[in-house]
Parts: C-alpha cells; structure tokens; sequence
C-alpha cells in the first residue's frame, strides 16, 4: 500500500472500504500526470495529476485537487470509491454523515436563534 501522507485513521477507512467492495490494489492502474490550473511553479514542472482506472469495471478518476501526488492518490481512490458505491446502489456512508451532521447544525441554528 502506498504511503499517502494522511492520517492514518483515513486510510484504515479507505482500506475497509476498498476491502468491503472487493477492489484490490491489482484492480487499479495508476497513472502520473501534470496538474493544469492553480498551484503556480509546483504543478507545472511536477507530476501531482493522478488518473486512476479501476480495470474490471473501466471507471476512470483524474485527482488534481491538492499540490501533493500523495494526496492526490488518496483523492483518487476515495473518488472511485464514492463512484462504485453509487453504481452498485450502495449507500455512500461518507455522504450520509455529511448530510446528518448538516441537518443537526440547521437544528441547532433554528433552536438557538443563530443566523437570524
């Protein structure tokens, strides 16, 4: 497994997740390109784009977000993730408990007063 340069708990998350859909690292081929767009001097002389193919099922994620390749190989693989999540109909945990904690702070702002 790559080092990713991000917390550890993440990456046991993306390992759980990777392990409960079947998706194994021989699955994914990894490609290393220039970043376009903000960054300045860094993304253009450096390879930090990360196109990632998952082979069986051919979805195809391009991660340019961060200056860092590491980040961006997270990136990637979370997004493909997210991706066969939606397209094997299971519920993205991710998103969901974005949605409810979005809710619980509307909640709190209405019951406080805040906002107003």
């Amino acid at each position: 497994m790559p080092d990713f340069k991000v917390r550890p708990e993440k990456v046991a998350e993306l390992l759980e997740r990777m392990d409960r859909l079947g998706v194994r690292e021989e699955d994914l081929e990894e490609q290393f390109v220039r970043s376009s767009g903000p960054g300045g001097q860094h993304v253009n002389k450096t390879s930090t784009c990360v196109v990632l193919r998952h082979l069986p099922t051919g979805i195809v994620v391009k991660a340019q977000r961060e200056r860092s390749q590491a980040i961006n190989r997270f990136l990637a693989r979370r997004t493909l993730l997210d991706r066969l999540e939606a397209a094997t109909g299971l519920p993205a945990n991710r998103k969901l408990e974005i949605l409810r904690v979005r809710r619980q702070k509307d909640r709190r702002r209405r019951r406080h007063g805040e906002g107003e």
